[in-house]
């Protein structure tokens, strides 16, 4: 432990015997985490959270709003030609979004395309049990 952490545990531990967390609101209460996104790095959490109180969004919460709305947009536009679109423009950003995390892609987020990859799977494979609850 360097010299800064030791003088702050130790001024954290005389502030704990003069009592002065004793009163603090929530005492006892769960911490409400419900703003964090896990799908953000647990280093990154505390940088987003002070830029998301400043006003600013990160990047990857920014596209994921886009995806929601395109993804409610999608389910409403009845010209398929413009659905078409805005299908291709809802790929696109999913494709960043993916690369933004540097994460594999899993299906069970993309629900749209699973069962069409499973459907695919399945005539190519002869019906064998694909399914992605194994």
């Amino acid at each position: 432990m360097d010299l800064f952490a030791a003088i702050a545990e130790r001024r954290i531990l005389e502030a704990m015997e003069r009592g002065e967390f004793d009163d603090l609101p929530g005492k006892g209460k769960p911490l409400d985490l419900a703003d964090d996104d896990p799908m953000v790095p647990a280093e990154l959490r505390i940088a987003y959270r002070m830029l998301k109180n400043a006003g600013f969004l990160p990047p990857e919460l920014e596209l994921r709003k886009e995806i929601l709305r395109l993804r409610d947009l999608v389910d409403a536009i009845r010209d398929e030609a413009d659905r078409r679109e805005r299908r291709k423009e809802l790929d696109f950003k999913l494709m960043k979004l993916n690369m933004m995390r540097r994460k594999p892609v899993f299906l069970e987020g993309l629900p749209e395309y699973a069962e069409k990859l499973l459907e695919r799977l399945r005539k190519s494979e002869g019906d064998r049990d694909y399914s992605l609850n194994r």
